[in-house]
């Protein structure tokens, strides 16, 4: 029922429906140009409470790419981190009264899932180069060139499930508890929203982030293994 009334249609320009979960992004995505604006448009040598947040979220998301790859880490920043940033606050939408979360909608998240499908491919060959990249799927043999191909397609499917799974029994969740304890325990029952909006949102960030990672460095861990067939 959830998913259905995300996908009712607002208005429609032309022959595109315009549905809650097109306009919600819209805005998710105006607000966060808005706050990104705002924060960068001054930067000090002594910085303001939103600055040092804005800094601190950055880093943090930097310190964790590196940590994946740390010879792309500059690289990677501004794809996972708006991806991050965007999933934390799209999972979170949903407290607000009157809005529910986009990602609760399949077609949301089959849309983020089919992003990071290409992004794999177009951070690898930008990488290696579209020869080298290419040739991670017949390594270590042709044979196994199918089964790369299957995985590619059931982890973007298994991505998009996963968000949109774990959304929507979040919020059942969440309904069935107050219909049966009423308000008796709204605060816990927020922070427990909280919590696992933002545990969702790190997931789909930290798959994606592997995912990239793995594809830009498939050639390098080939050429090392290659190198310490030789040495060995």
């Amino acid at each position: 029922m959830g998913n259905d009334l995300n996908s009712a249609q607002l208005f429609a320009i032309g022959q595109i429906q315009v549905t809650l979960t097109v306009a919600t992004t819209w805005g998710i995505m105006a607000l966060l140009g808005l706050l990104s604006w705002i924060s960068t448009r001054k930067s000090r040598t002594h910085p303001s409470y939103l600055q040092t947040a804005v800094e601190g979220i950055v880093s943090s998301i930097e310190a964790a790419i590196a940590n994946a790859a740390p010879q792309h880490s500059k690289t990677l920043l501004p794809f996972i981190g708006t991806l991050w940033v965007y999933l934390a606050l799209a999972n979170l939408i949903g407290l607000v009264p009157g809005l529910d979360s986009p990602t609760r909608d399949i077609s949301q998240t089959s849309a983020l899932a089919i992003l990071l499908f290409f992004s794999v491919h177009w951070f690898g060959i930008r990488s290696q180069g579209l020869k080298n990249y290419l040739r991670h799927y017949l390594t270590p043999s042709p044979i196994l060139l199918p089964f790369h191909l299957i995985s590619e397609a059931t982890r973007t499917i298994a991505l998009a499930i996963r968000l949109f799974g774990n959304m929507m029994s979040l919020e059942m969740a969440a309904l069935l508890v107050l219909m049966v304890a009423g308000f008796l325990a709204p605060v816990p029952l927020l922070m427990l929203h909280v919590i696992e909006a933002l545990v969702q949102a790190y997931i789909f960030g930290m798959l994606a982030l592997i995912y990239v990672a793995g594809g830009m460095q498939s050639q390098d861990l080939h050429q090392q293994k290659e190198v310490d067939k030789e040495n060995s």
